[in-house]
């Protein structure tokens, strides 16, 4: 019922708009005619006059008299009103005429209004057909208006369903964020014990290292006491002493040796193999010098008392003697863009190269060529440094993509992304600890990371852009572009010791020893920093040389007798450490910046890398 009331409803409305329409029709049409209408009546009332006046103006047969029978001096009497005068006649005439003319301007009217009339009729009719299609229109948008009205009651019923189950959502939002809220501080909670219990075995192990080295030294020290009442007897043997824990071994077996008269070789002297040593005798007292020495060196090395011991990565054999190159070997063009960075493994055979390709290539060094091993992918954005770990298994590179990453060697994918930089990070290198490592950045942060959780377990904030870092055993060094360079202590929150160098840090190279340390800046210098002391020891420079980039890398040779650096025009140049002097330089296949070198570990190759894609080896 209600449906068929809402359907009646419209209906009688049109209804009534017809009825409208026709009464203003009728008002129309009669406005129209109501001028037209009295001077029709009043053309009839003319007409029926003029009628009237002829009939009489007609005289009857038997009534009319002949003029000739009356005579001029006849006038007429009141007889003669049957018999109009002539003047009469011409008056009626000239009425007559009035009336025609009347007649036809009336029915001249009445023929314009008769065509108005017509084309009102027209018109009408025209209205009417525009009437009945605006009536159909008007029905068929009635109609989309009413299925449009169901499509709004639709959408109205599925826009409520759809934010019924948006609040649905939104609530089961609500309740997995504040779960998610409380399993974080669970994990907080959780994390924090564990480092607290870390923290306490730590400090047990601590003891009892203690307690250990406080018993070796005790004996130690009387063994000590022990050779020191007897008498030793050396001969001249002049590679005993050298900078390496294989001389000092041998300092203490001569130390055990057979008693001799010390006297009879009070007089015997022998030189030390450094060009800047004097010749000394031999005594005992020299020998538990050395011994006190070698401890002394061991704290430095982080072994100290109160240390916990840490799983460090076996050292890498030293060279003894390093041989200069004196030409390329081979050369290669492999890369796709310039080649920024170059590392030699551990076992001096095996090498990796990156560059702004993204692309990691590994090399063999077999019978002074280089064989392609393996292509490292899945880096994120252009190489700017590359590392191996002391094992040879894994390579740390840094990339302009924000985070450093780690390979593992013989899989091509990356196994882990070191992120939490916010620019370029420029230089990412192994710690001597086992998994953990080093990144500098232009973001002016170090960060310290462990790579068995690829977590970030430091970060250390600076005034100025990290160009290179360097990882001793509890030292952190990095070179920056505010001309200085920043040593931090791993084991405390402090910048603690910063070296002013002139000219922007390029690059740094810590020897093997860990005693001296080798700087790259834009002021074309090579400077040697003795860590002993903090001081510049030694600045290297050379006509044509000059730092081809910010990011121009130099280094040690593996005996720490050469420093080796690459120029803005492709020549490499060797310096001498001990003399100071340039030893040598080395012009050939480069025609573009040199952006890296490396020297292997046993001394006697020697890889480069520039802008112009190519890799070259030196013998």
């Amino acid at each position: 019922m209600e449906g068929s009331g809402a359907i009646g409803a419209p209906a009688a409305r049109w209804k009534r708009h017809i009825v409208r329409q026709l009464r203003q029709r009728d008002r129309t049409q009669k406005a129209l005619f109501l001028e037209l209408v009295p001077a029709y009546n009043r053309l009839l009332e003319k007409a029926e006059l003029l009628a009237r006046f002829s009939e009489k103006l007609q005289p009857e047969p038997n009534d009319v008299t002949p003029a000739t029978h009356q005579g001029p001096w006849e006038e007429s009497g009141p007889d003669s009103d049957q018999v109009p005068s002539p003047a009469t006649l011409r008056k009626w005439e000239e009425e007559e005429e009035g009336l025609r003319l009347v007649c036809g301007e009336m029915a001249y009217r009445v023929v314009e209004k008769s065509a108005a009339l017509g084309a009102l009729e027209a018109e009408l009719e025209q209205r009417r057909g525009r009437l009945a299609a605006l009536e159909a229109r008007v029905e068929q948008l009635q109609e989309e208006r009413a299925q449009q009205a169901q499509r709004v009651h639709t959408r109205r019923a599925r826009n409520a369903a759809l934010r019924a189950a948006y609040e649905a959502l939104r609530a089961h939002a609500g309740l997995q964020e504040a779960a998610l809220r409380r399993l974080e501080e669970e994990a907080r909670d959780l994390l924090e014990r564990l480092v607290q219990r870390k923290a306490r075995a730590a400090a047990e192990r601590n003891l009892r290292n203690e307690r250990h080295e406080r018993a070796k030294q005790a004996r130690v020290s009387q063994e000590l006491k022990k050779a020191a009442k007897r008498t030793v007897s050396i001969s001249e043997r002049p590679d005993i002493l050298g900078n390496g824990i294989k001389e000092q071994a041998q300092t203490l077996a001569l130390a055990a040796a057979e008693p001799v008269s010390l006297e009879s070789e009070a007089g015997e002297k022998w030189k030390r193999p450094f060009r800047s040593a004097s010749a000394t005798s031999l005594t005992l007292s020299h020998c538990v010098d050395v011994v006190k020495g070698l401890l002394d060196f061991k704290k430095r090395r982080g072994h100290s008392v109160g240390g916990a011991p840490e799983q460090r990565y076996q050292c890498i054999p030293v060279c003894v003697a390093a041989r200069l190159p004196t030409c390329a070997q081979d050369v290669l063009d492999t890369h796709l863009s310039e080649v920024n960075a170059v590392c030699f493994g551990p076992n001096s055979s095996f090498l990796a190269t990156g560059g702004a390709d993204r692309l990691i290539h590994l090399w063999n060094v077999v019978g002074g060529r280089l064989e392609a091993n393996q292509t490292l992918e899945g880096a994120g954005g252009s190489i700017t440094s590359v590392d191996f770990d002391p094992s040879g298994s894994q390579v740390l590179a840094a990339t302009y993509n924000q985070a450093a990453q780690l390979w593992k060697v013989g899989e091509a994918q990356s196994k882990e992304t070191l992120s939490g930089h916010t620019d370029k990070v420029t230089a990412a290198k192994f710690k001597l600890t086992r998994h953990q490592a080093v990144t500098g950045s232009r973001d002016r942060t170090v960060k310290e990371w462990d790579l068995g959780r690829a977590y970030c377990s430091r970060t250390i904030n600076v005034l100025s852009y990290c160009n290179d870092v360097v990882c001793g055993d509890h030292v952190i060094i990095s070179g920056h572009n505010d001309q200085k360079i920043r040593f931090w202590d791993s084991r405390g929150p402090r910048c603690i010791q910063v070296i002013p160098v002139q000219g922007r840090v390029t690059s740094l190279s810590l020897s093997h020893d860990q005693l001296h340390l080798l700087s790259c800046s834009r002021d074309n210098t090579l400077k040697v920093i003795d860590l002993r002391v903090s001081n510049i020891r030694q600045v290297f420079r050379a006509d044509g040389f000059k730092c081809g980039s910010d990011w121009t890398k130099a280094v040690f040779s593996p005996d720490r007798s050469y420093a080796l650096a690459g120029s803005w025009d492709g020549a490499l140049y060797i310096w001498d450490v001990n003399t100071g002097e340039l030893a040598s330089s080395l012009r050939g296949p480069h025609c573009a910046a040199v952006n890296a070198v490396a020297w292997c570990y046993s001394g006697s190759h020697v890889v480069s890398v520039d802008q112009a894609r190519k890799v070259v080896l030196w013998h």
